[in-house]
């Protein structure tokens, strides 16, 4: 496997626009501060999918996706609690739990999740299976400067991380749209066929900031 670029250890790096098509981010080894920041312009949210793809080997819980604002450090949060074996998305603060899905050490697992403020509805589809739809928050809006991290899980806005809850593996085609995607076209991205990039964070236009030790490698799959 190349090592495209390996990035600086303890600051972080000059913000890029690049396209990862074909490649991941590496998280080598646990940390407090290692991370990777997902710049948008968007100020408001009402509805919202998010999509990735991640590789692990874990066996304690850890943060999948983490957007925070000013107000809320859990405003769009994916989290793996490995005690009760649940997804548990958190929106606006507050979270529900997923449970049976079949989260395998080792392997890729695309998860996508959707949530409509107007409905308060979330639902989960894990390598490419819906969960039940679950009410969660309805009636207010995320709004706010939106700090999007990958690899830790924010306690405040931009900081607060937890070694015991940051990412350890791979990660790669992130998207996220400011709309809630057909099931057809989560399948799509589950399945790799041609979608619609994200319209908000796009993996093949990434806007990001890496923080200290962060690869960019060239992504693998099985043999056939």
């Amino acid at each position: 496997m190349i090592v495209l670029l390996v990035l600086a250890m303890l600051t972080a790096c000059a913000a890029v626009i690049e396209d990862l098509s074909g490649r991941m981010f590496t998280f080598p080894q646990q940390s407090n501060t290692a991370h990777v920041k997902l710049n948008v312009t968007q100020q408001e949210l009402s509805v919202v999918t998010v999509c990735h793809r991640s590789f692990t080997d874990l066996k304690r819980s850890h943060a999948l996706f983490s957007l925070a604002t000013s107000s809320n450090s859990n405003d769009f949060l994916i989290f793996w609690d490995e005690a009760t074996k649940e997804m548990m998305p958190h929106i606006r603060d507050l979270r529900v739990e997923y449970r049976g899905f079949d989260y395998k050490p080792n392997r890729w697992h695309s998860i996508c999740t959707t949530w409509d403020s107007k409905s308060g509805l979330v639902q989960v589809w894990f390598d490419g299976i819906p969960s039940i739809r679950k009410f969660i928050s309805s009636g207010s809006n995320i709004r706010g400067t939106m700090m999007i991290i990958l690899g830790q899980e924010q306690d405040s806005h931009g900081g607060g991380f937890d070694i015991k809850q940051s990412f350890v593996g791979m990660m790669s085609d992130v998207h996220m749209w400011n709309y809630v995607l057909s099931s057809c076209k989560i399948k799509n991205y589950v399945d790799e066929y041609q979608f619609t990039p994200g319209n908000l964070i796009n993996w093949h236009a990434l806007d990001f900031q890496i923080v200290d030790k962060v690869l960019i490698e060239d992504k693998w799959n099985s043999c056939n």
